[in-house]
């Protein structure tokens, strides 16, 4: 890698570290902005890039960095929303996938790539959810439970966080690209 790739990589890992700290306290799953960041890693890096960044930034904390909502450390994984996080390693590369294969850069283009990235962190991280409650913790709970904890309570909000997203990015692609600085690291697919 180049160092200006290593260089939005780890930037992209820090700011999804920051985002798990502006939350919203919930009862099992916090609300956080560690989407929106994970978001934009797939949009601005593409799926390679995106992926490494989310992957250094779980690394990170599964080394003992306490940079999840929690903590950190190799036991992470017994934790609930532990899912989440590995959703948000899927979730950067389908976005990137997406983006990769984008002719123009318009709103809604933009959103018809994050939201599917937003249903990857939902299919990864509910499931986790269930399993870690139920057969770890031996917690009495059913599968629409979970999404009680972990889906419905949140996914308005992460609607409008993906509208938000792709706003921004809708407005930002093009000075980019402009400067020289978009997709010099995307490796356009035919």
């Amino acid at each position: 890698m180049k160092t200006r790739e290593l260089i939005l990589v780890g930037l992209f890992a820090a700011l999804t570290a920051i985002g798990a700290f502006i939350q919203i306290p919930g009862p099992v799953v916090p609300f956080t902005l560690q989407y929106v960041f994970c978001a934009f890693a797939g949009i601005l890096l593409g799926r390679r890039l995106g992926l490494y960044s989310q992957l250094l930034y779980v690394g990170i904390g599964l080394i003992g960095v306490p940079v999840f909502t929690k903590g950190g450390g190799p036991t992470y994984v017994l934790i609930p929303t532990f899912g989440y996080l590995l959703g948000f390693i899927l979730c950067a590369t389908v976005i990137g996938f997406l983006i990769e294969r984008q002719e123009k850069y318009t709103f809604f283009s933009l959103l018809k790539c994050v939201l599917p990235g937003l249903g990857v962190v939902y299919m990864v991280g509910v499931p986790y959810l269930y399993v870690i409650l139920k057969y770890y913790l031996s917690k009495p709970i059913s599968f629409n439970n979970a999404m009680q904890f972990g889906f419905y309570p949140f996914i308005i909000q992460d609607i409008v966080l993906s509208c938000i997203v792709a706003l921004v990015a809708s407005r930002v692609i093009p000075s980019l690209k402009r400067a020289g600085y978009f997709q010099a690291h995307i490796k356009k697919v035919a």
